[in-house]
């Protein structure tokens, strides 16, 4: 009986030792990852081509004469009937990963009739025709202000256009719109009802006609961000028309601060959910198990505010003197990071030479093994710059660093709770697994719209909110 007893108790020592290194590194490579995607790269858009000009290759060659740069075409031919159209594609189809696309034409001459068209069409459109009059094509044509929509019968839409007009063609992702302008005014949408690659497409079919083409070179006459803002806005708008129990939303709220030790922050929120009328009462059923995150809550907040404010050494004092099995592995990814900090810190204050030194002693240790190479090379290169906040490696001496480490220590000290019945409950809030399921959604309803539009970025999300926050102030 104790002969088990002992087994048992010595395969949850090693469970929970390798719970404790796995964990570490875990936050180890979040670490790493932040260092190589910033929040800049973040907010990109994937990388996509763009259309950058005409594609002579294939176009109606017969009936158009392309300008060398590529950016404006001619009608060079009498117009005898119907399929004498000059029409051409754009190099590249209209890219799909992005809110909106758009592109323009300056109407140089409208020349004997005025018969000018911009759209979209697929690869396969016929290319002596105008776009609008086939199947799978657009086209808001200039002699009659029609839009056709793949048949020879165009419907009611917006004004004609002839020289000097500046008319524009763009797609809407989010609404799966086309979109037409004529002199930076929108002239009206229609339901984007074609499949597959689009191609920016313009014809030209009388005599002298003559139109120039911006793929966003220059500056355009529409606003497009301007119109981005507003479609962000349409969006947002509904989504705040989305009602939202109150004790749902400060039980969220209040089981991150919980989760992450905010102690002091905690205290005041409770105060003043308590001072509203009526009072938020947050109800148990919201499924927030307070036992799993209250855990040892006022050292987890004494222990996050002693990293945050660079005090290693007295953290790592504390950790040893509450939680030795955490730190009892001087080589775990947990004292890593610690002890990385803590060079980290040095540093900042300007003490090379102790850093140095300190770096001789603690981070040694970890020259040779692989996990850990490329941040120990990260934070010794710290060393090598006269401003290293300025350098590659400056990412160090931010404050999100810090950050890295105190999570990773909460982390830890959560993981150690004998009664935790999610066995990964220590690593995301409540709200972070909320915020993770809002992506995952997002993405999954891009996907059943054939991948188009942006992808959802939560770092984007975030921002433009504050951005909001700070014009409306």
């Amino acid at each position: 009986m104790s002969t088990n007893a002992n087994n048992n108790n010595s395969t949850s020592a090693a469970a929970a030792e390798a719970t404790h290194r796995d964990l570490g590194l875990w936050f180890l490579d979040q670490s790493r990852l932040g260092s190589l995607r910033g929040p800049t790269d973040m907010e990109e858009d994937e990388d996509e081509d763009s259309p950058t000009e005409l594609n002579t290759i294939n176009s109606s060659g017969g009936f158009l004469a392309v300008s060398p740069d590529k950016l404006s075409a001619r009608y060079t031919n009498v117009n005898l009937h119907g399929h004498d159209v000059g029409v051409v594609q754009a190099n590249k189809p209209a890219p799909v990963k992005r809110l909106v696309y758009y592109f323009e034409i300056y109407v140089k001459d409208a020349g004997a009739k005025g018969q000018i068209s911009i759209g979209f069409t697929t690869e396969n459109f016929k290319m002596r025709r105008q776009p609008g009059w086939e199947v799978n094509s657009c086209g808001y044509h200039g002699d009659d202000g029609l839009l056709y929509r793949g048949q020879g019968k165009g419907e009611a839409f917006g004004p004609t256009y002839t020289s000097d007009d500046r008319v524009g063609g763009g797609i809407n992702y989010a609404s799966q719109e086309f979109f037409f302008t004529k002199n930076g005014t929108v002239v009206g949408t229609v339901p984007k009802d074609m499949k597959g690659p689009l191609y920016p497409t313009i014809a030209v079919h009388s005599q002298n006609e003559e139109v120039q083409v911006n793929f966003g070179q220059q500056p355009f006459a529409f606003d497009l961000k301007d119109f981005e803002a507003q479609e962000r806005m349409k969006q947002q708008m509904m989504i705040e028309k989305i009602s939202l129990p109150t004790n749902v939303s400060h039980g969220i709220v209040r089981s991150y601060l919980l989760h992450y030790g905010y102690e002091d922050t905690l205290n005041s929120f409770d105060m003043a959910s308590k001072s509203t009328v009526p009072p938020v009462y947050i109800a148990q059923e919201n499924g927030f198990d307070e036992q799993d995150i209250m855990y040892a809550l006022n050292q987890r907040n004494t222990l996050r505010q002693l990293v945050r404010n660079g005090e290693i050494d007295s953290a790592l004092v504390k950790l040893r003197e509450w939680y030795p099995q955490i730190v009892q592995d001087d080589k775990s990814a947990t004292c890593f990071l610690l002890h990385c900090q803590k060079f980290i810190e040095l540093v900042r204050v300007g003490s090379l030479e102790e850093a140095i030194k300190y770096g001789r002693i603690e981070l040694a240790k970890f020259f040779d093994l692989p996990v850990f190479e490329e941040i120990v090379q990260d934070c010794v290169a710290l060393l090598a710059y006269e401003r290293p906040r300025e350098s590659s490696v400056g990412y160090l001496l931010e404050d999100s660093q810090r950050e890295v480490v105190a999570d990773t220590v909460n982390a830890m000290i959560l993981s150690t709770n004998p009664n935790l019945k999610d066995s990964n409950g220590f690593l995301h809030s409540y709200l972070e697994r909320l915020l993770r399921q809002l992506t995952a959604c997002s993405l999954e309803r891009r996907s059943l719209g054939g991948d188009q539009g942006e992808a959802f970025h939560l770092h984007r999300v975030l921002y433009s909110c504050k951005k909001a926050r700070l014009g409306a102030s």
